[in-house]
Order: C-alpha cells, then structure tokens, then sequence
C-alpha cells in the first residue's frame, strides 16, 4: 500500500498554483521555455504550460523541451532541442528535488547562452541539500530521512500523485 503525500487533485491543485506564481514572477514576459527532465519532468512541465494557457491565453507563449540526463549518475546532458536561449527566461522542472544535483546538472546547458533567467520548478522538495540548488516553485516541501524516498507517479499526461516509502 502506497503512502500518498499527494493525491490527484490535490497534486493538479499544486500545478495550477504553481502556473499562477510563474505569471505573477513574470509579468511582462511574453514567452517561457519550459525545460522538463525526463520522463517525470516532462509530464509535470507539460502540465504547467496548459495550466499557463488556460490562465494567460494569447498573453503568453511557452516552448517546451525535454533534458535527458542520468539522474543517479549526471554526466552528459542532452536538449531534444535547442531554439537558442539568450536572453530568454528558462524554468527547467523536475518531479523531486532531493540533494539538488539533478537541477544543477539540468542548468549545465543553458549556461552555454546567456538568458535572461533560470528558474527551477519541483513538485517535491526534500529538506537533505547538498549542492546550492533552491527551487523558486515547489508544490509541497517535505522533511523526511535520508532512507524514505519520495516517487511521483505519473500516467500520460496526468500527475496521479506522490507517495512516501
């Protein structure tokens, strides 16, 4: 049996508030690149940019792109593509921000341009830090031990929830 932290809708509740800081972070800007890592944070990046055209419509325009990186071991990181990012404003998103290390290495490309701003969006964020990574939106912050792990399950394009074990 599942440890749920999060629910459905209460998760897709999370989203929505999370597109509504994005815009208020970012009133003015007339395009976003949301940068999901795989396979998690491509789901819950897809989400954010419907929930930021339901609220914002014709007012904002978002580009999505996927980072493929090993999370246990970051190394390489690959872009599905790479539209150019000076002076763009990028939010890479993940599914849980543990020690950090994944955003980090997630920005790595970016870095080569110079845009105008990197933000980071999680849906979980653990309390164990152990590189200078802060997310700007995070759904839920939650203080665990370095044995529990926290998995977000995802189905297509839905975001069923997160659970503790």
């Amino acid at each position: 049996m599942k440890n749920y932290i999060l629910t459905q809708p209460v998760a897709e509740k999370k989203l929505r508030r999370m597109a509504y800081e994005i815009l208020e972070n970012n009133a003015g800007e007339r395009e976003l690149i949301l940068a999901g890592i795989r396979e998690s944070g491509s789901v819950i990046a897809r989400n954010i940019q419907r929930h930021l055209q339901e609220i914002a419509g014709d007012r904002l325009s978002t580009q999505l792109i996927t980072i493929t990186l090993d999370k246990k071991n970051p190394g390489p990181v690959s872009l599905s593509h790479s539209p150019g990012f000076d002076d763009r404003v990028i939010i890479v998103i993940d599914d849980v921000a543990n020690s950090g290390k994944t955003l980090l290495y997630a920005m790595k490309p970016f870095l080569d341009y110079h845009p105008r701003k990197i933000e980071s969006l999680v849906l979980v964020e653990r309390s164990h830090k152990a590189f200078p990574i802060q997310p700007d939106y995070t759904g839920l912050s939650l203080a665990t031990t370095l044995q529990e792990h926290i998995y977000v399950e995802v189905d297509g394009e839905l975001v069923k929830g997160a659970w503790l074990e």
